[in-house]
Order: C-alpha cells, then structure tokens, then sequence
C-alpha cells in the first residue's frame, strides 16, 4: 500500500508539501492525500489535477516496506481426516489472535517429513513448525537447530528428544477410563482395535486396557486384540476379524480412534450386530461427528483443539524468548453417549 508522510525531498534538496500541493491546486488537504494515496471517493478531474501538480513538483512517492508475514508450518501425514481439521482448528484460533498466518503441508510419512519437505520448510523460514506424529532423524534436527526454526512435535509416535517440544494427550489414562467404563457395564469379554503397534499413543492406550483388565484379575487375550492403523478401513477390518466368531465374540469393542470406532460400526451393521443392543463400542478423540453417529458415540475425549492451540503457543513463545515447558501432557475424559450399555444377562 502506499503511505505517504506529508511530504517528500526532491533532488535539489528542498522539500515539497502537501499544503503546496492543496494551496495550489485549490483542493483541500485531505483530497490531495487522497489522490496520493489512490483513494477511490474523488473525482477524476480533481485526481488529475493533483496527480499534475504533484509531478511537476518532484514529489516521489514512498512505498511502505511490507510488513513480512509470520507464518508456522503444520505437517500431516494426510489431511482426509475430520481429526486433522479439528487439529488444525485448534491452530488456527490460536495463531490468528497473533497475525499468524498458517501453512499445511503433507508428508506422506506418519514417522516423520520426509528430507524434501524439511529442505522445503528451511527455504520458506517461518517462524517456527508443528510436526504431527512425527519424530525427526538427528540430521533433521540439526538442520532445524542450525536455522532457527523452532518445532513441535503434535501427538509424537515414539519417545520426543529431551530438548524437543511436544505436546499429547495423556493416552495411558485414556486407555485406563476406556476399559473401565466397559468393566463397570458388566463387559469381561473386550476387544480392543489399537493403533499402529510402532506409535507411542496407540502403545500407551493398549497398556491403559491391559491396566484396567489386571485392576479385575482378567487377563489379556490375544485373540481380543488386533491392530489397526487409526482410519474407518482399519477399523472395519478389525472388528470384522473380532467379530467373525458368532459363538465367542467380544461383547465390547474399544476402538483406539472414533474413526476406527465407525468402521466397527460398519462391520455390525454388515453382520446385524446391534449397537449397543449387542456389542457397546467405544472410541477415542471425541471428533466432531462422533456425537452425530447412530447411536451417538462413546469415547475418550483427547482435547485436540486444546493440544494444537498449545502446540502454536509453544512456537510463539520460543521466537518471542518466553520460558516454554518442553513436554506438556493434557488430560483425558470420557464422555459417555449411547453406543455402550449394562451387559445383557444372557451373554
């Protein structure tokens, strides 16, 4: 945009004014800013006019430097997911109430970017990244280390370096209150659908279940328990496996993800298994549609908005000098709906 100060050198160094311009052209101080400034609400003879005198005085227009945009730059794996708009929701409430602009970008990796995104990333410099289930190699740390940029790693899928900061939900919890709730509902027989076996979340959800079964004297099966990938396909195909043998299927499905959770659903409907007549299912993040699902879902609340808010702030403050807490850990919930029922007698 172009700004003007009131006045400008010329090359023999004396100085024009906008009083000049006005006092010679005969039009008020505020329609030669105006004109100055490419306002529309004058007329056209009155622009020309002042546009003339402003030539013929030498006046040179200043451009304003642009302010450089801040940016932070978010990396999922994908982005099909109802879950990553509500991760990336979270960010933005954030980031706009401090004039961040927000980048997304997709790895393709669910471990960590692959080496042409962290290139891509160093070249563009924003102020700072927020990686989701990611982790990075030592190099990839380095690199970003030796340029200034700080990260975060959004729900990490193994261990986060001592000096990097992350943000999770508190997952063994969420594990614990899952199968609990099962337990307290007469269920003995629970299936559980985890996540990949090599993410962290979906490890401390399944030592939460197997927690809960021990605070009963009930063992693991590992006929209960079969590994998914956190998407409805994988939940389908897992509650399908589950749920093969008519004789001795579970009577309780916990689905490591609501998405998971709706791929079980899936699956009873295909094999007229009815929800929560029949099998109580339970999820976990609690996503925007699991309280619209028929019948409402049952789940984990993971406060997502919460996590990816405070993951921005963390970016913020480190380019800002604040004292920044390296490894915060939000709380779980559960948020009891309509797809888990007391055990029917008969089963």
């Amino acid at each position: 945009m172009m700004t003007s100060t009131g006045s400008q050198h010329v090359g023999d160094g004396s100085k024009v004014k906008l009083s000049d311009i006005a006092r010679q052209t005969g039009y008020s101080l505020a329609t030669v800013s105006k004109a100055l400034n490419g306002k529309g609400d004058i007329s056209q003879t009155a622009r020309q006019t002042i546009d003339k005198a402003l030539k013929e005085s030498g006046y040179v227009r200043r451009i304003a430097p642009e302010r450089k945009q801040r940016t932070i730059e978010v990396v999922f794996q994908d982005f099909e997911t109802i879950w990553a708009l509500e991760v990336l929701r979270g960010i933005i409430h954030e980031t706009k109430q401090h004039d961040i602009n927000v980048m997304v970008a997709e790895s393709g990796d669910r471990q960590h970017p692959d080496s042409a995104w962290v290139e891509g990333i160093i070249e563009r410099h924003p102020i700072g990244a927020i990686l989701v289930f990611s982790n990075l190699t030592d190099g990839e740390r380095s690199t970003f280390q030796s340029h200034g940029i700080p990260f975060v790693v959004f729900d990490p899928s193994g261990n986060p370096a001592l000096d990097d900061l992350s943000v999770q939900a508190d997952n063994w919890i969420g594990g614990v209150i899952a199968t609990r709730h099962l337990l307290e509902l007469g269920h003995k027989r629970i299936g559980i659908i985890t996540g990949p076996d090599e993410m962290l979340c979906s490890r401390a959800r399944l030592d939460g279940y197997a927690a809960a079964l021990a605070e009963r004297n009930i063992p693991t099966s590992p006929e209960l328990i079969t590994e998914g990938d956190f998407t409805t396909p994988g939940g389908y195909e897992g509650a399908m496996s589950l749920l093969e043998n008519e004789q001795n299927h579970p009577t309780a499905i916990f689905a490591g993800s609501d998405l998971q959770a709706m791929g079980v659903y899936e699956a009873a409907r295909q094999l007229k298994i009815r929800i929560p007549e029949d099998l109580s299912v339970i999820g976990f993040d609690d996503i925007q549609t699991a309280a619209y699902m028929g019948p409402a879902l049952t789940t984990v609340r993971q406060p997502l908005r919460d996590m990816a808010a405070t993951a921005a702030r963390m970016i913020i403050d480190a380019t800002e000098g604040r004292q920044i807490q390296k490894r915060v850990i939000l709380p779980t919930s559960l948020v009891m709906r309509d797809s888990t029922q007391r055990i029917r007698k008969h089963n």
